[in-house]
């Protein structure tokens, strides 16, 4: 009888703590697992990827379509955040080698390869992720539209109704708007949320989690003594569910 008591307040222990939780706890261990490098993984300490992801929303299960991949960073972490049930779609204007091969790896990741403005993934998504990567769409244009513009509404069409946009990026100095993103690669977060929100997002909240107040916005991004400690902000738009 005492048994089926300790059994019954186990289980009523274990329904109690947040799906969220349990979540945050598995993934916090697949992140130092051996599913991704020690350079990826000490890079963690300044990039933040258990909070981005926790500010994201993202579960197992989830479709999440990465914007720009880079070296593929993210998008490891993407494919160990939405697990077996998940798939992550990396899309880019060509073939990323970085993708690929986490591709073959992973089994729930897949290279998309269009133009700016196409669909991002073949089926609706839940999340649109991107990182350090919109001032470089401010650098482009396809058939005179600059990219950003194209990009905005392709996470807007490609999203499903109600999902989360999640766009970060290295803060410009206040009022330099996107006169920079050639020069010092930084954007000011104002003039994100404006083009954003004209694609018919609306911002749902801002993380601090990248804030870096010793960072005077002066320098490029890439310069050493600022690299990896730039002030960053992170935002999560979020699409209508009508």
């Amino acid at each position: 009888m005492r048994r089926k008591a300790f059994v019954a307040a186990a289980t009523l222990m274990l329904a109690t703590v947040p799906i969220v939780a349990v979540h945050a706890t598995n993934f916090a261990i697949l992140l130092g697992g051996p599913q991704r490098s020690d350079a990826d993984k000490a890079r963690d300490a300044d990039r933040k990827p258990a909070q981005l992801v926790a500010f994201a929303g993202i579960r197992p299960g989830m479709k999440v379509a990465e914007l720009a991949s880079g070296g593929g960073y993210f998008t490891r972490v993407l494919s160990l955040s939405v697990g077996s049930t998940g798939y992550v779609y990396a899309f880019g204007t060509r073939a990323n080698p970085a993708v690929v091969a986490i591709a073959q790896a992973s089994g729930n990741v897949a290279m998309v390869i269009g133009k700016a403005g196409d669909k991002l993934a073949p089926e609706p998504v839940d999340v649109v992720w991107t990182t350090q990567n919109y001032h470089d769409f401010k650098n482009s244009k396809v058939d005179d539209v600059e990219t950003a513009q194209l990009i905005n509404r392709a996470a807007f069409a490609s999203l499903k109704p109600g999902g989360v946009y999640l766009v970060s990026d290295h803060q410009a100095a206040a009022g330099a708007g996107a006169t920079q993103t050639a020069t010092l690669h930084r954007i000011e977060d104002a003039t994100v949320i404006r083009e954003v929100e004209a694609a018919g997002f609306k911002l749902e909240a801002r993380s601090a989690v990248l804030r870096h107040p010793a960072d005077d916005h002066t320098l490029k991004v890439q310069e050493s003594g600022i690299r990896g400690k730039t002030d960053q902000f992170v935002l999560r738009f979020r699409k209508p569910r009508r």
